[in-house]
Parts: C-alpha cells; structure tokens; sequence
C-alpha cells in the first residue's frame, strides 16, 4: 500500500518514518527547499538559525523522546531554560522564579496581583463569564485577575494575533496559556509544586546542536534510509479522489511538474484551509465558505547579525508592551551554547502581522532599523550596528482562534473526515497552536492506527483525536 504524505514537517515527517519502517510505500511531497517548515533551520555565515525561538520541551512523550535520541544521539542536548521578560520597564526571569518575582516586580504591579490574589483566596471560580460566552478575557480574567491580565497577557495577546482579547475564544486561554489561574501559578514557583524544579523539566529543555532543524533533518534521513521518497520544492496542486484510492497533481518550483502520484491513503499536514481548496470533486460550497472564514496570523521573522561573540547571556527576550514592534528576540548561539563562529551573532526578532499590513512589504533594511529601535527603547541597545539584516516571512504562523472559529473548523474537519482514505493532522491541519512534540505524538497516534494490513481503525482514531485535544502549549 502506498501513502502519500504531504507536507515534511515533524508531524508529515515522523508519520513518513513510521509508515517506511513498516514497508509502506511512502512518498513526501514539501513545496520548500528544505523539510522542517516552520520548525526547521537554515545557516547563515556559519550560524544555524531557527524559523522563531523553539525548544524540545521535557513534557515530550517518553516514546518520542526515546526516538528523537535515538536519530540525534550526543547531539540533542540538555539545557538550562534562560530567557527574561520584559515588564514595565524591568526585567524578570522566565521560566518565571519566586524570589525572582519578590525583587524585581514592578511594585504597583505586585501590589496589584496581591490585591487580585485576596479577592480571589487563590482559587479559579468554576463558573463561567457572567453574562454570554466564555472568551480568552473573561476565562483569564476570572483566573489570574485584572492586573496580570491588563499589563502582561492582554497587550501580549493583541500583539499576538491582532485582534482584542475579548474577541478571542475561550479556547485559546485554554490551550495556550498553561497556568491560568493564580493558584496554579503559584504552585508551580513552590520548591516541590507542580511543574518546579528540575523534576517537572521547567527549568530545562531539549535542543540539537546543529539547530533546531536538527530533528526534521534527522527524521527525514532516518525515512529516506527507510525507502521513503521525500519531493522536495513540490507542491500538491490537486488531489483528485479515484476509485480506490488518489491521484496527487504536482507542481515543482523552477522545473517542469514531476508526473502524478497515485495512492491509496493520503495524509495531509497542510493547512486544512489549502487541502479543502486542493480536493476534487471541489467542497460543497458551505465548506469552502468555512475555510474562506478561517483565519492564520503571518509573522516575519528580522534577523540581526552583529559583529559581536554575544548580546547577552539569555536565549529569548520577551516583550508584551504594545510599544515594542515584536513580542520575542532570540540569540541563536545561546540555545545550543555555542561559542563559534566567534565574532559575530545572529538575533532573531519576532514581527506578528497579517500579510495585508504594511509592515507585510516593507523591505530588510527597514525592518532591521525598526527592531534595532525597539531595543533600544527596552533598554538593549546593539553595541554596534548590524552588519547584515535579513528576513524570513511565515504567512501562516498561528491559527487565530476569533469567535466563531470552532464551528467553521468542525465543519471543515467533519466533510474530510467522511473522505475514506485522508487524514488530516499536524498542527496546520488540525488548526492547533501546538509544540513540536504535540506534531510528533500526531504521527505516532495515526500510525497506532492503522494496521499492518492497510486497514485504519475509525474509533482508535476518535480515541487519539481527543488526546489531540488536551495539548497545552509549553512556553
């Protein structure tokens, strides 16, 4: 039985890998020119940078965990988390510390927790918004108070995704924000709580040595190795349904189109929005109508590379103030502790936006000036100025969970679920602001699936798809 996979992220890539290892005909078809997507790496002038900030986050599932150090070995390495936010005008640790809180907060700032803190006596009220539906506000306003919300999360949040927080559903507090009521905030900065000390990994992280790109490059070895075909500046530009099976149309980037795949099952991590317009037979029109309405927050990723050994000693800086054009810099070598090349470092600013803003267009060398103010601004000014400034453009970066968005996606989801044959998962597919081992445990769960003899167990697949569900995004 061949599968087609599309897409070679860690989801379409450890789906490949499993699929190969099983004697699966497998083909991967990837329109960039190198496989990881928004999880892959890239060098530049001997520095591998990352598409953003990323980690492998000891919440990993122990199984994938076990198999990324089995395709890394010495080189995925174990580090201390070291990053900082940047509140009111001063800095505090992240992951957040107890006495690093009760020395730096800005004081009218813990006064206003402390006050949220007594009305609430700690603990999160079970019911809902007093009035209408429950909304990212109202769901992190009744847990965390008015104070963490006005001057952390909420100007986070309109950076984020664009949109006020009020007109955010509910399931974005719940999947994005882990602690999201002060109790359980407090409990994990408690010697012995839930999620301190190095038992719990928040204070530590997974990272390769050669990126964090490493992981899909190593997967995607691992599968090629295994017969998997892997095609790569290639896209899927129709997926016509045959009896028995699909015929995948393809476009190649720069060369004539490779001639058609033909499979029994296709499994897409592409966004579901871009599966429903690619399908033929074409989606009844209320499906397209509910794609049309899905929405995806694009980000541009300015990178800085500075003819200094290092910035700073922190891995990420995190900006909420809305004064701040970007919400994270990130210092490549101090995620791997690397200290070569010496002489220069490579940033890498976090710009969100939406592909019709201006912002959108605007060349390097403006962009590079914009970021190299706001550090200014912060108090981080670059010691000297940047001697090159490029930039890498994700359109489709986080899904925005507005209201409404949960019936367009059901409806979505549930027209292809009835298409015998596809899947659709991973973190586009899904429209789930998930981590990389969220995308790997995906894979592992549809693989767990489907039998050594082709056949696909419907409820194993509902049972895994509600474990989908409970993923919370590790900061």
């Amino acid at each position: 039985m061949r599968v087609i996979v599309l897409g070679a992220g860690p989801a379409g890539l450890g789906a490949a890998l499993g699929l190969a290892r099983r004697g699966f005909e497998v083909d991967v078809v990837e329109r960039g020119e190198r496989v990881g997507g928004n999880a892959g790496s890239f060098e530049v002038e001997g520095i591998r940078a990352d598409y953003g900030s990323h980690r492998l986050h000891p919440a990993t599932d122990p199984q994938i965990l076990a198999e990324i150090r089995s395709l890394l070995g010495d080189d995925l390495l174990e580090r201390p988390r070291h990053g900082r936010i940047h509140l009111q005008g001063r800095w505090i640790h992240f992951p957040l510390r107890a006495a690093d809180l009760a020395l730096r907060m800005p004081p009218r700032f813990a006064l206003g927790v402390a006050a949220d803190l007594l009305r609430k006596g700690g603990a999160r009220p079970a019911a809902g918004p007093a009035h209408g539906r429950e909304t990212f506000a109202s769901v992190l306003e009744a847990g965390l108070g008015t104070t963490i919300c006005q001057g952390f999360y909420f100007p986070y949040a309109r950076k984020i995704w664009g949109i006020a927080p009020h007109e955010i559903a509910a399931a974005q507090a719940h999947r994005r924000v882990s602690a999201n009521s002060i109790g359980a905030m407090l409990r994990r900065l408690l010697p012995g709580g839930t999620g301190s000390g190095a038992a719990s990994g928040r204070g530590r992280f997974f990272y390769p040595r050669a990126g964090f790109g490493q992981i899909s490059e190593a997967y995607c070895a691992a599968a090629r190795a295994a017969g998997a075909r892997i095609h790569l500046r290639t896209r899927a530009h129709s997926v016509v349904r045959t009896e028995g099976g699909f015929r995948v149309e393809l476009e190649s980037r720069g060369g004539e189109a490779p001639p058609p795949l033909t499979a029994t099952r296709v499994w897409s991590m592409i966004p579901n929005t871009a599966l429903v317009r690619a399908l033929r037979p074409q989606a009844p029109p209320e499906v397209e109508q509910a794609a049309r309405s899905l929405a995806l927050r694009a980000m541009i990723l300015v990178y800085l590379l500075v003819d200094i050994d290092r910035f700073s000693e922190y891995d990420a800086h995190y900006f909420p103030a809305e004064d701040i054009p970007f919400t994270r810099v990130s210092e490549v070598k101090n995620y791997a502790a690397r200290a070569e090349p010496a002489g220069r470092t490579l940033l890498c600013a976090e710009i969100p936006c939406a592909t019709q803003d201006a912002l959108w267009s605007s060349d390097d060398e403006a962009l590079g000036a914009r970021v190299a103010e706001g550090l200014a601004r912060a108090g981080l000014p670059l010691p000297r100025p940047a001697r090159r400034v490029l930039t890498r453009r994700l359109p489709a970066a986080y899904p925005i969970y507005r209201e409404g968005w949960d019936e367009a996606f059901a409806r979505i989801d549930g027209w292809l679920s009835q298409i015998d044959g596809l899947l659709s998962f991973g973190r586009q597919g899904l429209f789930a602001h998930d981590n990389t081992h969220h995308a790997l445990a995906m894979a592992h769960g549809a693989l767990a699936c489907l039998g050594d003899d082709g056949r696909w167990d419907v409820a194993g697949w509902r049972a895994q798809r509600k474990r989908f569900e409970s993923h919370v995004v590790e900061d």
